[in-house]
């Protein structure tokens, strides 16, 4: 009877804007059948520090992050950001 443990990184998603969504898995085996499984998710926004991230991860984040990517998400939180604080309209 030989538990062991395996971590992965099963999923890696780029999304419209450039973010990068990726899951891990863990799963518990016991000669050879899965006991259980588990997931952990994050996100990564264009132009975050890739540091202890997974190769896999690094390598389609600077493929993907162009610095023009990285630009226009940066001019979208900004135009984000005003938007909430302008004032509200009051309704007619």
């Amino acid at each position: 009877m030989a538990l062991t443990k395996e971590v992965a990184i099963d999923k890696i998603e780029v999304l419209e804007q450039g973010q990068i969504q990726v899951r891990q898995i863990t799963r518990v085996i016991e000669d050879g059948t899965e006991l259980s499984a588990s997931y952990h998710r994050w996100a990564l926004s264009p132009g975050d520090d890739l540091t202890g991230q997974d190769p896999k991860v690094a390598a389609i984040a600077n493929a993907t992050w162009t610095a023009d990517v990285v630009a226009a998400y940066k001019a979208q939180l900004v135009a984000n950001q005003a938007q909430l604080a302008a004032p509200a309209t009051p309704a007619a």
